[in-house]
């Protein structure tokens, strides 16, 4: 069982910038792919960005390509999500989550584990 703690979250105007962190509760960290996937209010969950085990594979949605860079540590089993030039569009419940199986995919049902969620607000 992997335990996944966001943090990060807050409030900031457009055009501001946040950064995620999520830390893992396993030592074999190391081998999982992660992801972030965001929930706004009344849409389903979408995928937001993707690593692989080794850092050096990394895969974003399109609303967030070249604004949000997705890095990790596995020295301290924490991954981070950079957001830059936030949109209001950008305002959801941010999720963290682990794929034991390193595929670093788009798809939720690959993530076997998750955080509890970190809200990010961008005001207008």
């Amino acid at each position: 069982q992997v335990q996944l703690v966001e943090s990060g979250g807050g409030l900031v105007q457009a055009g501001g910038s946040l950064r995620l962190s999520c830390t893992a509760s396993k030592r074999t960290f190391s081998n999982y792919a992660m992801g972030w996937f965001r929930q706004a209010p009344g849409k389903e969950r979408e995928f937001v960005a993707a690593i692989r085990w080794s850092g050096g594979n990394t895969a974003y949605a399109d609303s967030v390509k070249g604004r949000f860079t997705f890095s990790r540590d596995n020295t301290k089993n924490t991954v981070y999500l950079q957001m830059n030039s936030l949109k209001p569009e950008d305002t959801a419940v941010y999720y963290c989550a682990a794929d034991p199986w390193g595929l670093g995919s788009r798809v939720l049902d690959d993530y076997d584990y998750w955080g509890q969620g970190t809200q990010v607000t961008v005001s207008s």
